[in-house]
């Protein structure tokens, strides 16, 4: 029963742990901008040059 009182403690300081980390996050702006990320990988590639090798 002893065991029962020290991990329901424990889960809730872990929780509390998690509350707090995620309220930091949203109040450091975090999850301000979702559609950035999303869209970067069509613009990050580099255009390739005329010299360059042809996929066989």
């Amino acid at each position: 029963m002893k065991i029962l009182v020290i991990l329901i403690i424990v889960s809730l300081m872990i929780a509390l742990v998690f509350l707090v980390l995620f309220i930091w996050s949203v109040k450091s702006d975090q999850y301000e901008d979702t559609d950035s990320p999303a869209m970067r990988i069509f613009y990050d590639d580099k255009p390739r040059s005329a010299n360059s090798k042809k996929d066989k």
